[in-house]
């Protein structure tokens, strides 16, 4: 039968699998990585210039420092909610709805922020842009992941998360032009961040559902245009594809009736519970050390006694190992079993907490600050990869946000709790606390986390639900 022609009369998962497993990286996924990336950009690029606006709305409104705080934990309350609801929805509605919706509703919200004739307008708009992004965040690399071939899912989700680096880049240049020396800058700012999403918008209306989420849908005939359409575009520009090698197991274990709670449920049963507190512990651990570490590192260095500029100077090379930690991670994990990668960098992050807990001179500081910056944003990269993997397609999207959403609870209570612990147990006694955390996440992970590396997202699927 021609792949061009008729609908297949028995497409089951593993056949559908097989023909996009089948296929070579080509044009098609090189969009898909650039419109999910360019998301991911946007959503860091919102994160980070909160902190480039607070100084400007702090003197202008002559709010207080709890007003500020208040304010400055604005993004990460909405990504929690954000995150969580576009898992539920996304497994429930669509990927590809809620990716629309989530980049509608943040440019929206930046809108209103920029705005806002208040401290309370202006929070409340924060949090609802916060929400956008949080979702963006939590639906772009499982919905990626059931495109891309397993022999290149790792190195390729991982580079799509390396698209959060340029976000502050880009945050910090507006932050420096913008804010500083445009009158009511911290306003325009937030218009310039929201623009561009219109184009964003543009773009994204062309990509497709995920045949995978249409196929356990039941949406069948709709998965085989999908299919279809992909391989007429590689085939296009790479020629005669090769046969389709589907597996001979049986098809995924449907362990969701799909509504929203029955996902929810699913994510604790016995077949999955191991997997979800394995995930959670994960994302806890990362997202509580890399907010803790990078919201109060200038802060530490100053108490330290170093001056306000070389703290920043520090702070800045510290955040440009971000870069190299994100690429590595994802191509050294096609190279060495995914789970096993999470447990080096978390154990490299450990390492970087140890150096800093006992540095004492401003080269140590820097070193060992470096160190850690690289590996946990090269965790950041595993995050989406790993966790996109080890749930089923019908709770795929559930499954990594509810995770995330745990993550931030992390991100969260971080500043709160290393603000107190500093006066009990000073410098050094912070970063052994980050020390102890990141042994227990690689512990966790070691002893129960799953292969995925090379493996279709069908066969984790079943393996998760078997294992217990």
């Amino acid at each position: 039968m021609s792949e061009t022609t008729g609908a297949p009369p028995n497409l089951t998962s593993h056949v559908l699998a097989a023909r996009l497993e089948r296929l070579p990286i080509s044009r098609f996924h090189y969009k898909l990585l650039f419109a999910g990336g360019l998301g991911y950009t946007f959503d860091a690029m919102d994160g980070a210039i909160v902190a480039f606006i607070l100084p400007s709305v702090t003197a202008e409104w002559g709010l207080s420092s709890g007003a500020t705080g208040i304010l400055g934990s604005s993004l990460l309350i909405g990504f929690l909610f954000g995150a969580f609801g576009a898992g539920v929805l996304g497994d429930k509605i669509g990927r590809r709805a809620v990716m629309v919706s989530a980049l509608i509703l943040y440019a929206a919200a930046s809108l209103v922020a920029a705005a806002a004739p208040n401290f309370a307008v202006l929070f409340i708009a924060r949090v609802v842009a916060g929400m956008g992004t949080g979702a963006e965040s939590a639906i772009i690399a499982p919905y990626l992941s059931e495109f891309v071939p397993s022999r290149v899912r790792g190195r390729y989700i991982g580079s799509l998360a390396g698209f959060f680096a340029f976000g502050y880049v880009f945050a910090s240049l507006l932050g420096y032009f913008v804010v500083s020396d445009v009158p009511h800058g911290w306003r325009w700012v937030q218009v310039l961040t929201a623009v561009p999403i219109v184009m964003l918008l543009w773009w994204r209306r062309s990509l497709p559902e995920s045949p995978r989420f249409l196929h356990v849908h039941g949406r069948v005939a709709e998965a085989e245009l999908v299919v279809r359409d992909i391989e007429r575009q590689v085939s296009a520009r790479v020629g005669p594809l090769p046969a389709p090698q589907p597996s001979t197991q049986d098809e995924d274990v449907q362990v969701s009736s799909g509504t929203i709670a029955s996902n929810l449920r699913a994510l604790v049963s016995s077949g999955l519970r191991k997997t979800t507190i394995t995930s959670w512990v994960y994302w806890f651990v990362a997202i509580f050390t890399y907010y803790g570490f990078f919201t109060w590192i200038p802060s530490l260095l100053v108490k330290q006694g170093f001056d306000i500029s070389k703290s920043f100077l520090f702070s800045i090379l510290i955040y440009l190992a971000q870069i190299p930690g994100y690429y590595s991670a994802a191509f050294v994990s096609e190279r060495i079993e995914r789970k096993w990668t999470i447990v080096i960098y978390l154990a490299g992050g450990a390492i970087g907490a140890l150096g800093l807990a006992f540095a004492g001179t401003s080269t140590q500081i820097l070193v060992w600050g470096i160190v850690l910056s690289f590996f946990m944003n090269g965790n950041a990269a595993l995050e989406y990869s790993y966790t996109s993997e080890i749930y089923p397609t019908m709770i795929r999207t559930t499954g990594l946000g509810v995770a995330s959403a745990v993550g931030r609870i992390g991100g969260i209570i971080a500043p709160i709790v290393i603000g107190f612990s500093y006066s009990n147990v000073g410098f050094g006694g912070v970063f052994t606390m980050l020390l102890v955390l990141l042994v227990i996440g690689a512990a966790v992970v070691a002893v129960f986390g799953q292969r995925t590396t090379g493996r279709s997202l069908e066969t984790i699927g079943q393996e998760t639900i078997g294992r217990d």
